[in-house]
């Protein structure tokens, strides 16, 4: 009798174990709205940055949820299109959706007003409106990384160190992809050119980004730069590491921002061997040695399946695991707030801006989110193309913070 009575109690304890998650979320579901791009012009980082999304979510459900709610993240791909996006806002917001993933720096300027008249919160990590760190003139709108500004200026502070601290009479490239994110940038660069004494020239790139070779020849026969800076995105990046290899141009005198800036993006320029030497910017850590990755792997491992083939991408998966982290913690600061209740998206938005000294293990740098700062601090790593990866060359850092504000400040 005493044997089956232990053994009762071992099968209660094993049944109460493996019904935690789900007892744990019966207060219902949390819906946040997802977009993305998988078929259009920027899918080779939509095709990644959204599987890690649905990831962490799913390793967050499977802890058990959100202090007891079930989150959702239902996607929809916005072809890199500003309609499409309109219309998966609005029939997310119709779901009841408290904060929404937005995609796409066109289609966040499109739908800016409708996130403040419907008091939902977005996010536009490393894209979108730079001048949206000011969270009191875009109250729903949450960088939440660096945005394009902070991207320039921690470019020329990256620079200026490599040139051996002063850019007096140096000539930087600023190559970019020629649409409104492409074109963001340009203010600070101009800003910073008066004050470090550099000389500037753009060259646009016209979309889809995949006929550059005119161009790098003006570029490195014509203007020969002290330094490129590359604001490129989809299949550009690519395109224009092949043609600086082409031309004879030295990749170590390069510094792609953050779309500039993947495996994928080296991959398609023929491998590591052809890149090596190029900088890249990051406001997310690259590589594998990071524990919330470790946890997605060991979740794939206990369901019997092997890890997705987008978390060989570390750059853009990793980027997913921030934008998706930094929701779930809004959510868990609102729910918290709200006595354990379902919170409200207003509720979401005061959540975001209680994000302090989020790190994730050191995958996402010290954010630290406040009413007036959205974006979190501005914080980048620069990491080169060495030995067949991506070698961290900076710890976190950000440049000029007060140019930036400045910028940030008199923007209309």
């Amino acid at each position: 009798m005493r044997n089956m009575t232990a053994l009762a109690t071992i099968t209660l304890a094993a049944a109460l174990s493996l019904a935690g998650p789900a007892m744990a979320q019966q207060k219902g579901e949390i819906l946040i709205g997802t977009q993305c791009d998988r078929t259009g012009p920027t899918q080779i980082v939509g095709i990644r940055i959204c599987p890690a999304i649905q990831d962490y979510i799913s390793l967050i459900n499977s802890k058990g949820g959100v202090e007891g709610f079930k989150i959702v993240a239902p996607e929809i791909d916005n072809e890199y299109k500003v309609p499409p996006a309109v219309e998966a806002y609005e029939r997310q917001k119709q779901q009841g959706a408290v904060s929404m993933m937005l995609y796409g720096t066109p289609q966040v300027q499109a739908l800016n007003q409708k996130l403040q008249e419907d008091k939902i919160p977005s996010t536009s990590p490393g894209f979108g409106i730079s001048a949206s760190a000011d969270g009191k003139r875009f109250p729903y709108l949450f960088p939440i990384a660096a945005t394009y500004w902070s991207q320039g200026a921690a470019a020329i502070q990256f620079i200026k160190d490599k040139l051996g601290g002063s850019l007096k009479g140096k000539k930087i490239a600023y190559v970019f992809y020629d649409n409104p994110a492409g074109r963001e940038p340009t203010p600070i660069l101009e800003d910073l050119q008066k004050t470090e004494g550099y000389e500037l020239r753009t060259f646009a790139v016209p979309p889809p980004g995949v006929e550059m070779g005119a161009q790098v020849l003006d570029i490195t026969q014509r203007y020969k730069p002290d330094f490129i800076i590359d604001h490129l995105f989809g299949r550009s990046p690519s395109v224009a590491i092949k043609e600086y290899k082409r031309a004879g141009f030295p990749l170590s005198k390069v510094i792609g921002l953050v779309w500039a800036s993947a495996e994928a993006d080296i991959d398609a320029a023929g491998g590591w061997a052809v890149a090596e030497g190029y900088h890249t910017l990051q406001f997310a850590g690259a590589g594998d040695e990071y524990q919330t990755r470790q946890d997605i792997k060991a979740m794939y491992k206990a369901q019997g399946k092997e890890p997705p083939k987008e978390m060989d991408d570390t750059v853009i998966y990793n980027r997913g695991l921030l934008i998706a982290a930094v929701h779930v913690e809004a959510i868990r600061n609102a729910v918290k707030a709200n006595g354990g209740q379902k919170p409200t998206s207003e509720q979401v938005k005061r959540g975001f801006e209680a994000i302090h000294d989020f790190t994730l293990g050191g995958l996402v740098p010290p954010l630290k989110v406040t009413e007036e700062d959205h974006e979190g601090g501005g914080w980048v790593q620069v990491f080169q193309a060495k030995g067949g990866k991506f070698v961290k060359e900076t710890e976190w850092f950000r440049a000029y913070p007060e140019v930036v504000a400045a910028a940030v400040k008199k923007a209309e």
